[in-house]
Order: C-alpha cells, then structure tokens, then sequence
C-alpha cells in the first residue's frame, strides 16, 4: 500500500509507520495527515499486529506542521485542518494495541502531539521536545493543550506552551514525557525490545491493560475500579489465562495461540 509522506512494514507481530518527508523534517500536511489516518484504520484491521511503533526518517521525528500550507489557511481552513488532525490522532490513541514513539531528533508543534498521541515516547538522546506555535502567533491544534497537561501536568505544560522553549529528552524524562532515552543508534533497536517484550505478553491482558488505562483518564475512581474488576474477571473466562498461569506453575514460558 502506498502512502503520502509515510512508510508502513510490518516485522512480524510488530507494525512499523516511518513519517517520510525528511527534505521537510517530515512536516505535518493535510495529506499526510489524511494518509496517516488511512495507515492508522488500516493497521487496526490486522489482529495479528500485537504493537506499533511510530518513527521519523532522517534528522526529525517530525518538526510540526507544514507553515506554508497553515500560512494560506482562513479560519473556516484552519478548523478542518485541526479537526483532521486531532482525529487521526484520536483514532491512533483509540488502538487496542500499544503504541511506541520512538523520537528520533526533533519533535516539535505538530510532532509533539502526535508522540503524545502515542501510549509511550522512547527518544534518542538527540530528541528535541517542544510547542513553539505561539512564537508563530498560534496555539497547538491537535489536541496538545489537552494531552500535554495530563502529562506533565498543568504548570509544566503551560511553561512549555507559553514559552516556546524545546527541551532535551532527559528533561522530558524528568518531566514524564518520555520513559526511555537511548543513545541515537541503539534507538530503534530499544524500541523494537519494547514492543517485542510487550508482544510476548498475553494479547487480551495487554489490550485490557490498555483500555482501562485509557479509561482511567476521564473517569471517576470507584467507576473505573468496577471497569476493572469485570475486565479482570473476563479474562479467566479465556485460555490465554489458563495457558499464563499454568506456565508459571510449570516453571515455563507460556506457549501463547492466536
């Protein structure tokens, strides 16, 4: 399948999106945009994919969006090309697998928010982090004011969004922002450990993981607490449960199927 500024493998159980524009630090346009979302939907259709990961190709992860398409924008323009983002992004968050960034240099604006929209951030210590929209007179559009603060919290976001200063990978790990920083050429092979650890684990108890977690955001405790017991419960109704727990007791490693 050919996409429009991205390229998509898959390595066995594991899914591979590389954004592919490196000439324009792989800058967010809206048919790059539209063919993410499409790459997206249609991942989500194979169900012996177990993980994804999301990378950049050449010097950037991605640098934000495409300044000359936004500098043409009416307002009326501007609201579908931030709606059609926040949706492709959503519909990225909204996988029932996990999702890797593995930030290779700059992840900036638009960048940000998309390796937000992701379950987790791996970055290379070469990794820039940053919301530089107002120096533009702009503001994030892609739903960065929402996530950004769930992650780093309210003053971290608002410092990071006001100011417009990038920061490094370890300090978007100090902040939350980022759980593994690794040396630049050991980057995808870290990532690809991740998802080949997370691949090896039960599929249902993984994706139910997820979901709760999700849910978790946006829930009150005693709620998400029952969501969790019938999740938990659920899962002894299926042979993948038998199959982990027998492992252990055997001393083995569980011989998942499907």
């Amino acid at each position: 399948m050919e996409y429009h500024g991205l390229k998509v493998e898959i390595r066995d159980k594991i899914a591979l999106i590389t954004m592919s524009r490196p000439q324009a630090l792989n800058a967010l346009n809206s048919d790059v945009i539209s063919d993410f979302n499409r790459a997206v939907k249609e991942l989500s259709q194979n169900k012996d994919i177990r993980v994804l990961i999301i990378t950049g190709e050449g010097k950037a992860f991605i640098a934000g969006a495409d300044i000359k398409e936004l500098s043409e924008m009416n307002p009326a323009g501007a609201y579908t090309f931030s709606r059609k983002g926040q949706q492709a992004f959503e519909r990225l968050e909204q996988l029932d697998i996990p999702v890797i960034a593995a930030v290779n240099g700059f992840a900036l604006g638009g960048g940000c928010e998309l390796a937000m929209a992701c379950d987790m951030r791996i970055a290379s210590t070469t990794a820039k982090f940053g919301m530089p929209e107002v120096t533009l007179g702009l503001m994030p559009g892609f739903a960065g004011t929402q996530r950004l603060t769930k992650l780093v919290g309210y003053s971290n976001a608002m410092y990071m969004m006001t100011t417009a200063e990038t920061i490094t990978a370890e300090e978007a790990l100090r902040l939350g922002l980022v759980q593994i920083v690794a040396e630049p050429h050991q980057l995808m092979d870290t990532s690809m450990e991740v998802a080949q650890k997370i691949a090896s684990r039960g599929k249902y108890a993984v994706k139910a993981v997820k979901e709760l977690a999700r849910k978790s955001t946006h829930t009150s405790m005693e709620f998400g607490s029952e969501l969790e017991s019938e999740a938990f419960a659920g899962l002894f109704g299926r042979p993948e449960a038998d199959e982990g727990m027998l492992a252990f007791m055997e001393k083995r490693k569980p011989q998942w199927k499907g």
